[in-house]
């Protein structure tokens, strides 16, 4: 398996954790329509949150969260409309980003950032 896909799976083993931690149920994980991919979907209090997960070992490029690209953002919207298309009683909606960075193989810092527009 690819280094990357490990480490990103790593990244999203660990949000998702969190996120139960936090209070969120786990509707999906890697959901896929079309070409496009949202690495969870969770709920919490009555709404549906989309949510990308970055996951740095490094911080030689910058922090992870300063990867995700309006493209990105807006193929998550696709993914989210298509998901709520499938799902219609979900009426709230949210997209949020996990933000993982571990060095050495160490849990170094994650953090939830809600509510992101784009």
């Amino acid at each position: 398996m690819n280094l990357n896909l490990t480490k990103g799976e790593e990244g999203e083993n660990i949000a998702a954790a969190r996120l139960q931690q936090l209070g969120y149920t786990l509707q999906e994980r890697n959901w896929r329509h079309r070409h496009w991919e949202v690495d969870i979907i969770a709920s919490k209090s009555n709404k549906l949150h989309f949510i990308e997960v970055k996951t740095r070992h490094s911080l030689r490029f910058g922090k992870p969260e300063e990867s995700i690209t309006r493209d990105k953002m807006s193929c998550l919207r696709n993914a989210a409309e298509a998901y709520q298309y499938q799902h219609p009683e979900w009426k709230y909606l949210q997209f949020d980003v996990v933000s993982v960075t571990m060095i050495n193989g160490e849990l170094k810092e994650i953090f939830l950032i809600e509510d992101v527009y784009f």
